[in-house]
C-alpha cells in the first residue's frame, strides 16, 4: 500500500521500537529506554499520533480464544463501481478481520475467522451473496509462519541513519 505518509526518523524508530518491546510502558519509562528526554519523548509520540502513524491501541486477541479457530482469505473479484458498498456490507460481517484492496487480478482479500469449516462456509456464502461480488475463492490458513512484526524495520531505519 502506497501511501503519502511522515517518515519516520532514528529517534521516532528508537520511541517505536521501545514501545513495540513494552507497549504499555510510560513516556517516563519511553525515555529511559530510549535515552531521550521525557518532552522529546511525549512531543514525538503526540506527533506520530496526530500523523497516523501510531495506530489503534486495539490488543491483538487469538480468535482461538474467542471460539474462531479457523482462519481464512477470501479473494474476491467485485464491480468496482459498488467498492464502497461492499466495503459498507463488510464491515457489518463479525467475522470478517480486515479487508485489503488489491491490484490485479483480485480486487479484495478479506481476512476471516471461523468456529469450524460449515460455520467457514456460511461466511463465504454470506460475503458472495453481496451485492457486486462477482467471484470468491477460500484459503484456508493451515499456519501462521511469520506474525505481524514492524521491529525489523525499525532496525533498518536505526542503522541506515548510523550509516
Amino acid at each position: 500500500m502506497v501511501t503519502n505518509k511522515p517518515r519516520v526518523d532514528a529517534i521516532d524508530a528508537r520511541i517505536i521500537k521501545a514501545l513495540s518491546v513494552d507497549p504499555r510502558a510510560t513516556v517516563i519509562a519511553l525515555a529511559d529506554a530510549t535515552r531521550l528526554s521525557r518532552n522529546t519523548v511525549q512531543a514525538r509520540l503526540s506527533k506520530l499520533e496526530n500523523q497516523g502513524v501510531l495506530r489503534s491501541l486495539e490488543r491483538r486477541i487469538d480468535p482461538a480464544a474467542l471460539g474462531y479457530p479457523l482462519t481464512a482469505f477470501i479473494l474476491t473479484r467485485v464491480t468496482q463501481r459498488k467498492l464502497a458498498q461492499i466495503a459498507d456490507s463488510l464491515e457489518q460481517v463479525p467475522e470478517v478481520i480486515e479487508v485489503h484492496g488489491l491490484a490485479g487480478v483480485t480486487d479484495l482479500m478479506i481476512h476471516v475467522v471461523a468456529r469450524e469449516a460449515d460455520d467457514l462456509y456460511r461466511i463465504a456464502g454470506r460475503i458472495l451473496d453481496i451485492d457486486g461480488v462477482e467471484q470468491t475463492t477460500t484459503s484456508l490458513v493451515m499456519r501462521k509462519l511469520v506474525d505481524y512484526r514492524i521491529t525489523p524495520l525499525l532496525d533498518d531505519l536505526t542503522q541506515e541513519i548510523r550509516s
